[in-house]
């Protein structure tokens, strides 16, 4: 199982840390280091810094927004920073939901999200492997585009830029049972937001045929420290925002997928909690046991007993979501 370092996304204002951390990851042997979007910073650019900075850690977009880009647009982003960085880069891509689709990008969010998931990977593994124009009959994302307002005068395009490396791993943010399995067929990894080592059964049914290299790539907010409960609360405090806020009342895919990890009430409270205004109630709702499962938290001791249970799974990468430089060279050491 290798390691890789989960930068995130800026909050208010740029990340002074992400840099170094990215620089200390490499030193310690961490294979990859991952970016974020939401609606603020874009996941490319401080990929592109962090690139500049190094010089064997492997790129990734945990995760690059597909509403945010046309296909071809991240295809040629993709393309750009494997060439600057010699061959580093690895493109993951989420459709995001409703609210952030609809809200922030002013985009309708798919009726059929499996089919323009396929679609847009299709239209970014042939930009890649440039074998000829770009075409696409598609539903979503026609290439030439031939809707109805359109002028017609649409010509198939081949990549003018050679692609260095026409198999440029994709992997996807998926959540849903369908979504995973078909992730499993079209992509070269799956991201999944919430793993937890001690709950196979949630996955089980999505990834019966995971074809050979696959990549299984979960993040994990990691913390060595001596109070577990208080290591927990940055876990409750994400998880209270994404299972409270990240979502519409009536379609929440991260609520869901809590649901079906078997924390369906707790889910739903914390959701109306947070839905409600009662922010600080929502973070505390969210059970320990639940935060604890999903991350590395506690005692060096105590996270070696727990990377062991990440080790027998499926997962191929970790990638650790922590601040810390300290935690950072634990983890290395006992994964080594």
């Amino acid at each position: 199982m290798r390691l890789g370092l989960a930068l995130g996304y800026w909050g208010r204002g740029p990340s002074a840390d992400h840099v170094p951390l990215a620089v200390e990851a490499e030193r310690l042997g961490y294979d990859s280091v991952w970016t974020a979007e939401s609606w603020g910073s874009d996941a490319f650019t401080p990929l592109t810094w962090i690139a500049a900075k190094t010089t064997r850690i492997r790129l990734g977009t945990a995760i690059a927004q597909m509403a945010a880009r046309s296909p071809t647009t991240t295809a040629m982003h993709a393309l750009t920073l494997d060439h600057l960085s010699g061959g580093r880069m690895m493109l993951g891509l989420g459709l995001s939901g409703p609210q952030v689709v609809e809200g922030w990008y002013g985009r309708p969010f798919p009726k059929s999200p499996l089919t323009a998931t396929r679609e847009y990977v299709d239209v970014v593994r042939q930009v890649l492997r440039r074998e000829g124009p770009i075409e696409l009959d598609g539903r979503f994302h026609s290439h030439p585009y031939r809707g109805a307002d359109g002028t017609g005068l649409g010509k198939a395009l081949k990549p003018i830029t050679h692609p260095l490396r026409a198999e440029l791993p994709i992997l996807l943010g998926a959540e849903g049972p369908k979504n995973i399995a078909q992730t499993t067929r079209i992509a070269d990894g799956w991201l999944p937001l919430y793993w937890s080592p001690t709950r196979p059964q949630a996955y089980e049914a999505s990834l019966t045929e995971l074809p050979e290299g696959f990549l299984v790539a979960p993040m994990a907010r990691a913390h060595v420290c001596d109070d577990v409960a208080e290591g927990l609360l940055p876990v409750k405090a994400m998880l209270g925002f994404y299972i409270g806020g990240m979502g519409h009342a009536a379609r929440n895919f991260h609520a869901d997928l809590m649901a079906r990890m078997g924390f369906e009430e707790e889910a739903r409270r914390i959701q109306r909690l947070f839905l409600e205004g009662r922010r600080e109630e929502a973070v505390l709702a969210v059970p320990d046991a639940f935060a604890d499962e999903i991350s590395l938290v506690g005692p060096r001791e105590r996270i070696a007993e727990r990377l062991e249970l990440w080790r027998k799974g499926p997962v191929t990468d970790l990638l650790v979501l922590s601040p810390d430089p300290h935690t950072l060279r634990v983890l290395a050491e006992l994964n080594a």
